[in-house]
């Protein structure tokens, strides 16, 4: 899924054990960054085998795992919680595209909705048909009303649980618009070189 919707989600779980932990400022800022923080793995898509930033190990459960272990023994529930967030991007991001959950192979695993096993094994048939590669996956995903639904729900119930459970955390949601500005601009950017690309 989208960066943003992982920050959502990130917002959404903090907001509800704000409730019932309550965190310090520092403490919801960083469980709400350990939510999306392994999608900046994308800048390090070189070393990753076909450039693909899933295959990587953040992209895996290891470092939620580490994470949780560290703040058990160091007795520190910002973290325990931090890597619980990071966890739940790893499942999630299992949906779509599948992700490295166990960095066993480098393979990536999960239920892939949204690329068929047919794709998958001609992909790079299908990315050739593109002047830009990344707009193959960006047009599955837009084009997707099941992805859509679940961005808007989701968008949503982040509004709702972040003014019951932790409305001194409202400004939370302003990092959200960060993320779906950069989805939304990348998307027509695509849109328009390839657009450029079938005038040619």
């Amino acid at each position: 899924m989208h960066i943003n919707v992982h920050i959502a989600v990130g917002v959404i779980t903090t907001s509800l054990f704000h409730y019932f932990f309550n965190f310090t400022i520092i403490e919801f800022i960083f469980i709400v960054f350990c939510s999306f923080i392994c999608d900046f793995d994308v800048f390090f898509s070189k070393f990753a085998k076909d450039h693909n930033h899933r295959l990587l190990i953040t992209h895996s459960i290891i470092p939620s795992i580490l994470m949780i272990i560290i703040g058990y023994l160091l007795k520190w529930s910002a973290l325990i919680f931090g890597g619980f967030a990071y966890s739940i991007h790893i499942v999630i991001d299992t949906f779509d595209w599948g992700t490295n959950f166990f960095y066993f192979d480098k393979k990536q695993v999960g239920f892939k909705l949204l690329i068929s096993e047919e794709e998958l094994e001609n992909l790079p048939n299908y990315l050739n048909k593109y002047k830009n590669h990344a707009s193959f996956f960006d047009e599955k995903y837009f084009t997707n009303k099941s992805c859509i639904t679940i961005e808007i729900v989701i968008f949503i119930i982040m509004i709702v649980f972040n003014i019951l459970f932790a409305l001194q955390h409202i400004y939370m949601v302003l990092i959200y618009f960060l993320g779906l500005y950069f989805h939304l601009h990348r998307h027509f950017s695509l849109k328009k070189i390839e657009k450029e690309q079938q005038m040619n």
